[in-house]
């Protein structure tokens, strides 16, 4: 920051905020035509221009600094890094000495004389927000088709899914008082263009005085709206505050559990609609009891794998514990996401291993997420290797084929399955390389294709999900332990399927066998994470079913029938082995259950 000899701040009742990038054409003649425009019906001391600049790499700040250092009443805020537009008002605003805020764009589009009627409209405290409009009846700006079209279809979805009643969201020529700020700042999500529908919006929901009046407005220069990135954007966006606002706040564990029951049962009607339930029961009753016993055995297998890979993790996070101890937790979490729905068990494990290790809550997430990282990307990896395998095989025409082949449902499931297995390659041995190579590179991708805070958002997710990779990769050993054990333990889920679908007398080659039940296995685990159903279920047995009916010779019937004896005796085991951890750890389910539920509560939103 650079400013000259500053009036008292005590004084200052009026701070104007200009957002700078790169206007090094513009910046000093806006500034001085704000100051008169001010000066014209503001007693002198009472107002101040800060201009937010915001990471330009022109001579904006050169020009910034030397009117800041002319003039006490300007203020220049730099910083050296994008902040985004909505991120650079936030940072001026929090250091303004007003109480009325206001702000618009450089390029002056809107006719300064709008200007005391924006300030008075907050300044007299007759409105907490008030905003400019291009778009009310009989005042609608003259602007390019290929500008006016996308911004009156934006105004249209904000007032349709956000219930806004203001006609133009994205005039930037706002003012707000300062309690109206300090209310909002902490709820607006966005840093970038979408900060002025967001202010608007759940100003709003929480009940402050909005007033929306028509300007003069005329568009100057080319906009800085990327109308492909920033559209593409802004647009989600819309579905982000829209799931914030109205759906999230309503989701509750009864509401989730009841959806997902109801998903469930309709999946069933559905099916009965093409299948005959007696015909799939006929088909259970008669697989081979002998194999699905070694079924049961192969799975019960896998768990002191994951407690053995669960220990590599925390020791790389510097908590060393007990095998079994670490198995049992595993056990109760999983049994946890059985129950509840969202997979609500993860955090229980987080839990568990607080209060019976004193692991903090922060480390307990972080090996939650690590071990999450290494189960997603071995069963994408083993659902992409079997794609390779098909076509090393010979046999990647029959799938190709298949994919190919019409509109039946297991063609497309096919077909959905070979997108998801070719993209999974790709995505496996990007994060992985980035993840071996020390470094991360994801906020650099993203910023590719989108720039707003939602891709901030999705770059910080994915950002976390190589961290988390990297904290156990630092050790190359350890890496190699936990990525061995993980296929371990997918590799027997597979083998227990196998065993299943055999059980059935399906008659397929044990190369084949295995090559679909590879397939089918990653798929369904994959479709699991959509929080659809406690534990999955529905969802599991749908994406089995319809990729081994693809893939196969193996009737509907037949396939329903191990999907569901599969998941089902692995849900046993897991609901088994979770019954003797819980009371071998003296754990209640439901305890735990409301304890984390108090680490994850959303904050309240008002409407």
């Amino acid at each position: 920051m650079s400013d000259g000899p500053r009036p008292d701040p005590t004084a200052v009742e009026v701070s104007v905020v200009l957002p700078a990038y790169n206007e090094e054409d513009t910046i000093e003649s806006t500034v001085r035509l704000t100051l008169s425009t001010l000066s014209e019906f503001l007693p002198s001391g009472s107002f101040e221009v800060i201009v937010a600049e915001d990471g330009c790499d022109d001579r904006t700040p050169e020009i910034a600094t030397r009117l800041a250092e002319s003039d006490p009443r300007v203020r220049h805020f730099h910083s050296d890094e994008r902040l985004g537009r909505g991120g650079a008002l936030t940072r001026a605003f929090d250091a303004a000495d007003g109480e009325t805020l206001v702000y618009f764009d450089t390029d002056l589009a809107t006719d300064m004389a709008h200007l005391e009627e924006l300030v008075e409209s907050v300044r007299s405290e007759e409105y907490d927000v008030a905003t400019g409009s291009r778009w009310m009846p009989g005042h609608e700006a003259d602007r390019p088709t290929k500008r006016s079209v996308p911004s009156k279809g934006f105004n249209l979805l904000v007032r349709t899914f956000l219930r806004s009643d203001v006609l133009d969201h994205q005039c930037g020529f706002k003012a707000m008082s300062r309690g109206a700020f300090d209310q909002l700042k902490g709820d607006i999500g966005d840093d970038h263009w979408f900060w002025d529908t967001e202010l608007l919006v759940r100003a709003q929901r929480r009940g402050l005085s909005v007033t929306e009046f028509p300007v003069e407005w005329e568009p100057k220069g080319d906009t800085k709206v990327d109308l492909v990135r920033d559209v593409f954007g802004m647009g989600s966006q819309i579905v982000r505050l829209w799931w914030q606002l109205s759906v999230r706040p309503r989701i509750t564990t009864r509401v989730t559990l009841v959806a997902g029951t109801l998903l469930v049962a309709l999946a069933v009607l559905l099916m009965t609609r093409y299948l005959d339930p007696r015909e799939v029961i006929a088909e259970m009753r008669r697989a081979d009891p002998t194999l699905i016993a070694l079924a049961v055995g192969v799975y019960v297998l896998s768990w002191p794998v994951r407690g053995y890979r669960y220990r590599d993790i925390l020791a790389e996070l510097g908590f060393r514990e007990d095998l079994g101890f670490l198995t049992g937790a595993i056990f109760v979490s999983q049994t946890g996401n059985l129950v509840f729905p969202a997979r609500a068990g993860d955090a229980i494990r987080a839990y568990i291993v607080k209060v019976r290790r004193d692991i903090p809550y922060p480390s307990g997430f972080a090996s939650l997420a690590a071990e999450r990282v290494f189960d997603l990307l071995t069963i994408t990896g083993l659902a992409g290797i079997v794609l390779v395998g098909y076509a090393v095989s010979g046999q990647f025409g029959e799938v190709a084929a298949t994919v190919s082949g019409g509109d039946d449902p297991g063609q497309i499931a096919v077909a959905g399955a070979v997108g998801v297995g070719g993209a999974a390659l790709l995505v496996v041995a990007a994060i992985v390389t980035s993840a071996r190579s020390g470094g991360n590179r994801i906020r650099q991708f993203v910023g590719w294709v989108t720039d707003d805070s939602y891709g901030e958002y999705i770059a910080g997710v994915l950002e976390r999900f190589v961290g988390d990779i990297q904290r156990v990769g630092a050790d190359s050993t350890a890496f190699a332990r936990v990525g061995a054990a993980s296929v371990l333990i997918w590799t027997i889920d597979v083998l227990t399927a196998a065993l299943v679908l055999a059980a059935f007398g399906v008659g397929l080659s044990t190369a084949s066998l295995l090559a679909v039940c590879f397939f089918a296995v990653s798929v369904g685990n994959l479709a699991k994470v959509l929080p659809l159903s406690p534990g999955g279920v529905g969802l599991y047995e749908a994406a089995f079913t319809l990729l081994v009916v693809g893939l196969t010779p193996i009737g509907p019937a037949v396939a329903v029938g191990a999907a569901i004896l599969d998941h089902a005796l692995k849900n046993v085991v897991t609901l088994v082995g979770g019954g003797i951890s819980m009371f071998a750890l003296n754990v209640s389910l439901s305890t735990a259950a409301e304890e984390t539920r108090e680490l994850n509560e959303p904050e309240p939103v008002n409407e």
